[in-house]
């Protein structure tokens, strides 16, 4: 115990007289009594004493003898500032703080009311993949650049999940479950400078972030990548949206987008399209036009009715396998030059007008139709986006149930969208598990990116 707190605490074998020069010492009107284990077992005013000598109490009496047993105290581990305004207001002078055991670790007076200690933050974060209807190819710069672009998508209830913590030292950890990864580094050259492939994602990220601290950073999706889904926005969009939240100036969400575009396709150089990133980052149904000179995100307002009919009649099946699309991309890219192929994403461009306005109208039986012609025209942009095992799996499907389907995503493998009738979507969903692929239940997601601080008790 230091010196400030002793000249309030009273040994358990003195007497009242011993009290009153401690009280009189201290100059506060109390004292509290103590055990030889420093345990506190009451306090002690000068009221109390004085009422003791009305009662007949002698200087030589024991202190212990006449101590306050019930007496108000606080647990050093409990910072509750509502209890001890209210204990403060009921003319309560003093509230002695006590540990686990008892012993008497500080005062509070309405003049010394604790400072709210300042815990430590983390960063979290979740950013939905999305499911692309019409207008693919359309969004790559290669085609826009000459061409006016446009696409149709949605945010599903699939995650990448991101803990940010924010470390006092130069030294940087990354877990990912995804990527399958757990690496340190001593600091921020080291971690860009390492040759550890599967970091290229992240790396790619940190680079266009530029942090100036050490940190933590833990990375855990509901999605496999490489799916079709545009995992790798989305596991950006989520890290970025992660930092975001430490940053005074904070990024827009068109900003946000823009530097997951950067990381993923200028600083990692994986050819790809811009939907990705603004669908994650912006959330819900969302129709979206390209050009050379902007960029327009167009929120669709549809009916709860048509979302509710959507969820019950789309399927979506992942076909255990995987893609690179950024190969396939490329070869679309050099495709461009073909007049045919101009001409087919042209026509998905249509396509997409055409989606929307089946939507906003409540017409899913065209939509359906739609979505078919937009994948008809889709695998004439590259031999590499369909195969003898996909096309299998879309008459099968169409076979069990669907009536109509694409691929999602840049093609060559991932998940496979259906649409089907509600009287045909249990056998449909059968027949996916009979064949050994995966149905995946979702719901739509009408929110984007999402980012909070948490405190970390």
């Amino acid at each position: 115990m230091n010196n400030n707190l002793s000249k309030f605490v009273l040994n358990d074998d003195k007497k009242l007289s011993d009290s009153l020069k401690k009280i009189e010492s201290n100059k506060k009107g109390f004292v509290l009594v103590v055990n030889k284990n420093k345990e506190v077992l009451g306090t002690l005013t000068d009221g109390d004493i004085r009422r003791s000598f009305l009662k007949g109490a002698k200087l030589s009496d024991l202190a212990i003898n006449h101590i306050n047993k019930n007496f108000i105290f606080l647990d050093d581990k409990i910072e509750n500032h509502e209890s001890i305004y209210k204990k403060l207001d009921q003319k309560i002078k003093f509230i002695p703080v006590l540990d686990s055991r008892k012993r008497l670790v500080k005062f509070v007076t309405k003049d010394t009311i604790p400072l709210r200690s300042e815990r430590k933050i983390i960063a979290r974060s979740k950013s939905p993949v999305r499911i692309s209807f019409g207008g693919g190819g359309s969004d790559t710069t290669a085609f826009f650049k000459d061409h006016n672009g446009a696409v149709i998508n949605s945010t599903i209830s699939l995650f990448s999940n991101c803990t940010l913590f924010k470390r006092t030292d130069s030294i940087i950890n990354i877990d990912s479950a995804d990527l399958g990864i757990e690496n340190f580094f001593l600091n921020l050259y080291e971690f860009l400078n390492s040759e550890r492939c599967p970091l290229d994602l992240i790396k790619a990220t940190i680079k266009v972030i530029n942090p100036t601290f050490g940190f933590d950073l833990y990375i855990q999706s509901d999605f496999p990548l490489r799916s079709g889904l545009g995992g790798s926005a989305v596991v950006v969009s989520s890290v970025i949206g992660c930092f975001n939240e430490f940053r005074i100036d904070k990024w827009s969400s068109y900003e946000i987008a823009e530097l997951a575009y950067e990381a993923e396709r200028l600083n990692m150089g994986i050819s790809g399209g811009w939907q990705d990133q603004y669908a994650t980052v912006f959330g819900g149904f969302n129709f979206m036009e390209f050009s050379n000179r902007q960029n327009l995100i167009h929120p669709l307002r549809l009916s709860e009715t048509t979302k509710c009919s959507l969820e019950q009649n789309l399927i979506l099946c992942y076909t255990n396998t995987s893609h690179k699309s950024s190969d396939i991309h490329q070869d679309q890219k050099s495709n461009l030059d073909n007049k045919g192929i101009q001409e087919n994403v042209k026509k998905n461009v249509k396509i997409a007008y055409k989606m929307r306005e089946s939507l906003l109208k409540e017409n899913l039986n065209d939509f359906s139709d739609l979505m078919n012609d937009s994948w008809e025209l889709k695998k004439s942009y590259s031999s590499d986006i369909s195969t003898d095992y996909l096309d299998d799996i879309y008459e099968g499907a169409k076979k069990n149930g669907a009536l109509s389907g694409k691929l999602l995503g840049a093609g060559g493998g991932g998940y496979f969208l259906f649409y089907t009738d509600f009287s045909k979507r249990n056998k449909l969903i059968n027949w996916i598990k009979k064949e050994g692929l995966i149905y995946t239940n979702f719901k739509f997601e009408d929110l984007g990116l999402k980012s909070w601080i948490e405190r970390n008790n």
